[in-house]
């Protein structure tokens, strides 16, 4: 009997984790494959941010807010150009009358997620911001637990740890490097706006995953390119007109400021497809990465000193990151009928899946049952 009742323990263990009926074959797929890629593109682009920001610092180019404005500006002359000549249900006029304050919350917590950050610059060190910026991750995906009724298996919560374990290598790197920037002012005070920098982002992801799955993206983006403008013009003209005074115009400036409303465009305008294809806690996972790539670039443009665990930590939040993507979340909500869902296919495997586990979990009971006899 021992035998069938250690098969039994596995097949539940396998099941909680996520692992059950899976091989290397259905986890090393051409589609996660892509989801990786697709993930370090996003990562490359928060690095060309990162570069011409630090550029601009170098500058003395302080200018967050002006910076956030280019870049709304830009998805409203495109998505929500785009998004006004739709004709429907869905037009601009009809999303602005019954969703407008949904949007507004959504654009509040996205501008203010990106000044937080930045400000907090001035407050605190590099290492901390590293450090506590990964508290997004846990709160995103409470809210989704709570809001968007995703459910996580064990397999999820490892996936995480890992990544987590690889950002702790890099900043244990920076130390070791003497990378220890920023400043020491009001520590308490630049980490409480790292948290809630945090948790802003983590409700604006949320909020993007929401709309981006059962909506569209063509509309997240025109609304928030919108609302975003809106918010941000006004804080730009409060607090940022002097600072935008007093900078020295040329070339080289005007590049940057290029450089970096490109890379945020295309950020903007390609996180949704990423988001829809996986999730948001996904897309944070495969960000963390982001840091490294401006490490890389720092090694030839602002001469930092080079160390074996920046390898050790990309390579280790990727092996995170197929953890995370190798076994797929589920949903607590009630199922939709097949007419209602937007993937039909997808929800058949899902339902496949689901069926397939049942019964196996029924035959090795029954199994157990007649070794009993």
């Amino acid at each position: 009997m021992e035998g069938p009742v250690e098969d039994r323990l596995c097949g539940k263990l396998k099941i909680g984790c996520g692992l059950h009926s899976y091989n290397l074959r259905d986890v090393f797929t051409w589609s996660l494959l892509k989801t990786i890629l697709m993930g370090q593109v996003l990562s490359l682009l928060i690095c060309g941010t990162a570069v011409s920001c630090g550029y601009l610092v170098e500058d003395k180019v302080e200018t967050p807010m002006l910076q956030s404005f280019l870049n709304y500006a830009l998805l409203l002359f495109t998505y929500t150009t785009l998004l006004s000549t739709s004709k429907g249900d869905r037009n601009i006029l009809q999303i602005l009358k019954t969703n407008w304050w949904k949007y507004l919350a959504m654009a509040v917590a996205d501008v203010e997620a990106n000044y937080a950050v930045v400000k907090a610059y001035q407050f605190t060190t590099l290492t901390s911001i590293q450090l506590l910026d990964c508290f997004v991750i846990p709160v995103l995906m409470l809210l989704s637990w709570f809001i968007l009724k995703t459910r996580y298996r064990l397999m999820h919560f490892v996936a995480v740890a890992v990544c987590l374990l690889g950002v702790g290598a890099m900043v244990g790197a920076d130390i070791l490097a003497g990378r220890n920037q920023g400043s020491t002012n009001h520590v308490l005070l630049g980490d409480g706006l790292v948290l809630l920098s945090a948790v802003l982002y983590a409700i604006s992801n949320m909020c993007q995953e929401h709309t981006v799955k059962n909506l569209s993206r063509i509309e997240f983006l025109g609304m928030m390119g919108l609302f975003g403008t809106l918010i941000s013009g006004i804080q730009l003209a409060v607090l940022e007109t002097d600072a935008v005074r007093k900078i020295k115009w040329n070339f080289r400036i005007s590049m940057l400021f290029v450089v970096y409303t490109l890379c945020m465009y295309a950020l903007y305008s390609f996180m949704p497809v990423v988001v829809k294809m996986t999730s948001a806690t996904a897309v944070n996972l495969s960000l963390l990465t982001a840091d490294l790539f401006s490490l890389f670039c720092g090694l030839f443009l602002f001469e930092y000193k080079f160390s074996a665990l920046y390898i050790i930590s990309f390579v280790i939040i990727t092996v995170g990151f197929v953890m995370f993507n190798a076994i797929p979340t589920y949903s607590a909500l009630p199922e939709e009928p097949a007419e209602a869902s937007d993937d039909p296919n997808a929800q058949s495997s899902l339902d496949h899946l689901l069926l397939s586990t049942d019964t196996d979990t029924q035959r090795t009971e029954t199994l157990t049952a007649v070794a009993a006899l």
